[in-house]
């Protein structure tokens, strides 16, 4: 059956007015289109829908108990279509964006606060976990988009750049490579460092940064938190080697963040989402702001 919504639109504003001028003229448009649309819908039903006299027109016995019928079919198309209207001007849905807790600090939050603003009737979710937890929610489709550095060329991917950061020494003020404003990963010979456990991506780049530098990196204190590790530095246990966005996710006022050179660790922050899954319009400014926002993270606040 190929019911319009024209054409119950039409049978609606005609049994309403009694009238098939008066129905056009509620419809704006021209009466034999009207009339066109009834015998339309009349042929599909296989019933009339109206005796016509010379006075008036009145709905058949059958279209008493059709009216009813479609009054709520084109009110629930009616709300269908104001909702998908409402999701395509950004007044109303959900995004869900997953990120590791240090970025997600340090990004999320100005970005939700300028997208709040912008599109009040969009909810946004936050889930904060490893990037691989966050990767697994990305694949199984649990969040829209996830926020970290992620493999290249990864089959049912899409990335979009959003900025690299560099890998810095963070120490207290008052420590002796405070004093540099560039130290070199030579530099770090000799100085306890307090790192996050091995298998972590920014563990990984400490010991990359360690190892092109001739030094092994051996940990003083292992630890599994990035609070405590800065608790420690803070205390005077030694140093620590994180994104330079650290402090911004952290903010401490006795430590200070400097970038390491020789060689220039970096990596790309990308948002992800699956390749399968078009971005609504929301989601698509939410990118934009994240991407606006994420250049703050290449310096510490």
């Amino acid at each position: 059956m190929a019911v319009t919504f024209r054409q119950l639109e039409a049978f609606i504003a005609v049994a309403e007015t009694h009238n098939f001028t008066r129905a056009a003229e509620r419809l704006r448009m021209a009466q034999p289109m009207v009339s066109s649309l009834i015998r339309e819908l009349e042929a599909e039903l296989g019933f009339r829908l109206f005796d016509r006299t010379t006075r008036r027109v009145q709905l058949t016995a059958a279209a008493v108990e059709f009216l009813n019928d479609a009054r709520r079919l084109t009110s629930d198309m009616d709300g269908a279509l104001r909702r998908a209207r409402d999701v395509g001007a950004r007044r109303r849905g959900h995004i869900k964006v997953g990120a590791p807790p240090l970025l997600a600090a340090a990004l999320l939050p100005k970005a939700i606060r300028e997208f709040a603003q912008s599109s009040p009737g969009v909810a946004v979710s936050v889930v904060d976990r490893s990037l691989a937890a966050v990767h697994e929610l990305l694949t199984s489709g649990d969040i829209d988009l996830a926020v970290g550095t992620f493999r290249r060329n990864e089959d049912g991917i899409a990335r979009i750049p959003l900025v690299p950061y560099l890998i810095a020494l963070l120490c207290r003020a008052d420590h002796r490579l405070a004093a540099i404003a560039r130290p070199r990963w030579r530099d770090l010979a000799g100085v306890p460092l307090i790192a996050l456990r091995r298998g972590n991506g920014i563990r990984e780049q400490i010991e990359q940064g360690y190892a092109a530098a001739g030094l092994n990196a051996e940990p003083a204190f292992e630890l599994d938190q990035l609070t405590t590790i800065l608790a420690m530095v803070e205390a005077g246990f030694g140093i620590t080697v994180l994104p330079l966005y650290a402090l911004s996710a952290l903010p401490t006022k006795s430590l200070v963040a400097r970038e390491l050179i020789d060689p220039m660790v970096t990596r790309e922050i990308d948002v992800a989402h699956r390749e399968d899954r078009s971005l609504s319009p929301a989601a698509l400014d939410f990118v934009r702001l994240l991407r606006l926002n994420a250049t703050e993270l290449q310096s510490p606040r």
